[in-house]
């Protein structure tokens, strides 16, 4: 038979202090003094008390939970940056489960119903979509979203993004620099906000530098396609000088391909560039040149907007593009000028 639960009554007789005080000592935000918190901690800890979380949560109204919804984690920065979202939603209090979305559609459709079962607070959907259907059932639930490298044209839900347009632009100025004169482009999925914005700011940047692609294949994010686009676009002996690769992940696997079954030289035959600047490109074996995504400013920014969103100060959609710098490594032939 087990024992019964301690509660915050007793809690509160052995510290000497008043029931009201054992809550405020174990709500996130609210105030107690340090001499009253160390009182009420030392007591707890001593009888093997712990608060009621989901409790306190029914007679609140506020569960101190974010959903945190990714349809995938093979690509390194979302491993990364989902870390950083956790640990940032947890310095404001806040727990966070993590759930899986459907990989083939990704969007958010298919896990919705469990996430709003568990009460949570909030949102952040991680490079996922949601339907207008599903964003007003989560606006009538009261429960915020903001979307996490991906947007929508769904003007009523909040989005952080790096400046992808941007990004791509500075991807064909650099190419173009350089002297690259057959230049491809291996795209992502093709339903991702991400893939479009870099590939129209790509192709605008080659175009005002007087150049268009010879090539294009669809690497849909995932290493094994990426190989498969790459074995079609370099096929021939007319092949690409340089290629523009959506993200790192995919472009991993292009060098790979490239050097150990074309036999062909990275940077000497063929430039890459890809996306993310994940910490693997960093390595010696890959020296990826690729366009960063600043991963901290927008968690801040995914963050900020949430908190704002929960606590009532801001209502009103927030659309963040944040710039982030083109890093020059040894995959691409550096123009004349250009440093790393």
């Amino acid at each position: 038979m087990s024992a019964p639960k301690i509660t915050s009554l007793e809690v509160a007789r052995r510290a000497g202090v008043s029931q009201s005080a054992v809550s405020r000592v174990f709500t996130p935000g609210a105030s107690a003094s340090a001499k009253t918190t160390e009182k009420v901690r030392k007591a707890a800890s001593e009888l093997g008390y712990r608060p009621n979380t989901l409790a306190r949560a029914m007679v609140s109204g506020k569960s101190r939970i974010i959903g945190l919804v990714v349809a995938y984690l093979e690509n390194q920065f979302y491993p990364d940056a989902l870390e950083r979202l956790s640990n940032a939603l947890q310095e404001r209090g806040y727990h966070v489960l993590i759930f899986m979305a459907n990989t083939q559609s990704g969007t958010i459709d298919n896990v919705l119903e469990e996430i709003l079962d568990y009460q949570v607070d909030g949102i952040v959907a991680a490079s996922v979509a949601m339907s207008s259907e599903l964003s007003a059932r989560c606006r009538s639930a009261g429960v915020p979203v903001v979307l996490f490298n991906r947007s929508q044209d769904d003007k009523t839900l909040s989005a952080v993004t790096s400046a992808n347009v941007a990004g791509g632009r500075k991807v064909a100025e650099f190419l173009l620099a350089g002297g690259h004169e057959r230049i491809g482009y291996i795209a992502g999925w093709e339903g991702a906000s991400t893939q479009r914005d870099r590939e129209l700011g790509f192709r605008a940047g080659l175009e005002a530098g007087g150049a268009t692609l010879i090539a294009r294949e669809a690497g849909n994010f995932r290493m094994d396609n990426a190989r498969a686009a790459a074995a079609r676009m370099f096929e021939g002996p007319d092949h690409p000088d340089a290629v523009f690769v959506a993200n790192d992940h995919m472009a991993f696997a292009v060098m790979d391909y490239l050097r150990y079954e074309r036999g062909l030289q990275v940077p000497d035959d063929v430039s890459v560039v890809g996306y993310d600047d994940v910490t693997t490109a960093g390595w010696p074996a890959y020296g990826l040149t690729t366009v960063r995504q600043p991963a901290n400013r927008m968690v801040t920014e995914t963050v900020a907007t949430l908190m704002d969103q929960i606590e009532g100060h801001e209502t009103s959609p927030r659309r963040i593009e944040i710039d982030g710098p083109l890093i020059i490594r040894q995959s691409a032939r550096i123009p004349k000028g250009w440093s790393t």
